[in-house]
């Protein structure tokens, strides 16, 4: 058995496919949870016991400000269920297709981490089966050293199995933009500057060599175009929020969903950002991403989720990598991850998700 990174391969002595949050208990102490196997370090594999959490994925009732979901739920199940009242969770990750309990157990980051936080910010209390197999409720005020903990905590400290997620209205359409910079520093400054609800900056290969960097925004329902947007497109909220399924349909199609994934990405200090990113991405040609890979530049805020460790005044820098044939080979690009990631440290940054 693989997970999307490709690289980590074991067999589970044992999968369990739980309904209920006392299926996990008796699976305890050492089962490994597995939503839809998006890691990309072999974190969702084991030789142990695997719990496969998709059979847990019931959304219960759209409430006002708040929705209480099964952890093997994906955030589209849960869009599916709080779209028809107009509301969503503050923060979505690009790619729908995560569990609740993965994601949460990570941190989780969307384009609206620069006003919301993580997605571990938003939910609002946790059931978990701790390690000893005790069903467990947790919140900021009920056993709140056990929410800090299991909210990008990895699994190491309790499996969730259910929570309860803040929403927020949404409008029914949003415009997009893209606005080019000339480099990392101008794309963070413009970050900071724009005022949207979603905003994040991805870097591309130039024609002729180098790269170039740009913002991508959505202005709130009503308000202008950001100075010096360009490609504008107004799109219903729901394809927006999906807008990476025809990506995923074509690399897919085209193989490139099932190469390895050499991820790494990184929290930095925003003062030392730039640097760091331009100078790995100086060392970095296209063949070291691969056909489809991407390179991601994200201004956020994290409140209070003491396992990220961020810095403060946090930027992510991902390098999503791709092995592609024909191109570089998966282990020189891990060897290139080694060095970005010791790269920040020596600045102050950290891994994400945590290591």
């Amino acid at each position: 058995m693989r997970d999307f990174g490709g690289l980590v391969e074991r067999t589970p002595r044992r999968v369990v496919r739980p309904r209920s949050a006392r299926d996990v208990a008796a699976a305890m102490p050492g089962a490994v949870p597995r939503g839809c196997g998006h890691s990309d370090d072999g974190r969702s594999l084991t030789a142990g016991t695997l719990l496969d959490m998709r059979a847990m994925a019931a959304v219960g009732e759209v409430r006002p400000g708040r929705v209480t979901v099964e952890a093997g739920a994906t955030w589209r199940e849960v869009l599916d269920a709080t779209l028809p009242h107009g509301l969503a969770p503050p923060v979505l990750t690009d790619l729908l297709d995560l569990t609740v309990g993965g994601t949460l157990s990570a941190g989780g980051i969307g384009g609206s981490s620069h006003r919301h936080g993580t997605q571990a910010d938003n939910v609002l209390d946790l059931e978990v089966v701790t390690p000893d197999g005790a069903v467990t409720a947790c919140s900021p005020t009920t056993r709140p050293e056990l929410f800090d903990a299991v909210r990008a905590g990895a699994g190491r400290h309790g499996v969730i199995t259910r929570a309860t997620l803040r929403l927020v209205a949404v409008p029914a359409r949003v415009v997009s933009c893209r606005i080019p910079c000339p480099g990392a520093a101008a794309l963070l400054d413009r970050q900071r500057a724009v005022d949207a609800p979603h905003v994040f900056g991805q870097a591309k290969p130039r024609d002729g060599g180098g790269w170039r960097y740009e913002l991508k925004a959505v202005p709130a329902a009503g308000s202008p175009l950001p100075e010096g947007a360009v490609e504008a497109e107004e799109l219903p909220f729901p394809a927006f929020a999906d807008r990476m399924r025809p990506d995923v349909e074509r690399l897919v199609a085209l193989g490139e969903w099932r190469r390895p994934h050499p991820w790494q990405v990184v929290l930095l200090p925003a003062a030392r950002a730039a640097g760091v990113i331009e100078r790995t991405l100086a060392e970095t040609a296209p063949a070291d991403i691969g056909l489809s890979g991407v390179v991601l530049v994200k201004r956020l805020v994290v409140r209070r989720v003491p396992n990220l460790r961020a810095p403060a005044d946090p930027v992510l820098f991902g390098l999503l990598r791709t092995a592609s044939p024909g191109g570089t080979p998966p282990d020189r690009m891990l060897a290139a991850n080694r060095t970005l990631l010791e790269r920040a440290r020596a600045v102050g940054g950290v891994p994400y998700p945590p290591a």
